[in-house]
């Protein structure tokens, strides 16, 4: 059974923590967050997608690979990585000291998406591989956004179960939940 605590429980785990792991789903603000935890907390920002998931030109790389790399950064000591590929979760849960999971409504995701597209289009984010600058996304991306509440996040609760039973799990569902955190962090 996953470990849920409130918000400012997280906010006092996250002063001490040494590895935290950041998912959800895409536009939600994962690596913005990510980004954010990385400097306050002088933790190593580790990227999923920059550097496990994509090679140049929107290559994917092999699963294997994509095995061998996590198993090598989540050796690391001191980390923020954001990424929300479950089949790499007995990987990084059991290293982990803190799981966030960004858990916005669609609308905001997509919204995010919007503002990321409109930011970025045709430069790679610091978030993305090299070889990889923001497109408009097609209808693929848009439905697993839309449908990612039905059949992701059963697939991240079961992986938590399984893998991150003794992690504590915050879920943060909005912007001023994420504000909230670093907040009360400040505040201790």
């Amino acid at each position: 059974m996953p470990r849920y605590v409130s918000i400012p429980e997280a906010a006092l785990v996250l002063r001490t923590a040494k590895r935290v792991l950041v998912v959800g789903c895409s536009g939600g603000g994962k690596s913005t967050l990510s980004l954010k935890i990385s400097e306050r907390f002088d933790l190593e920002y580790l990227s999923y997608d920059r550097d496990v998931r994509w090679l140049p030109g929107w290559q994917v790389r092999d699963r294997e690979e994509q095995r061998v790399i996590v198993a090598d950064l989540v050796t690391r000591d001191r980390w923020v990585m954001d990424g929300t590929t479950v089949s790499t979760f007995d990987l990084r849960l059991p290293r982990a000291d803190l799981l966030i999971w960004v858990r916005v409504p669609r609308r905001v995701a997509l919204g995010g998406v919007a503002r990321r597209v409109l930011a970025n289009h045709g430069r790679v984010r610091i978030d993305m591989a090299e070889g990889c600058p923001e497109q408009l996304p097609d209808r693929e991306f848009l439905t697993f956004i839309w449908t990612f509440e039905t059949r992701v996040a059963p697939r991240i609760a079961s992986g938590i179960d399984r893998f991150g039973s003794n992690v504590p799990v915050v879920t943060l569902s909005s912007r001023s939940e994420f504000a909230s955190l670093f907040d009360l962090e400040k505040q201790k």
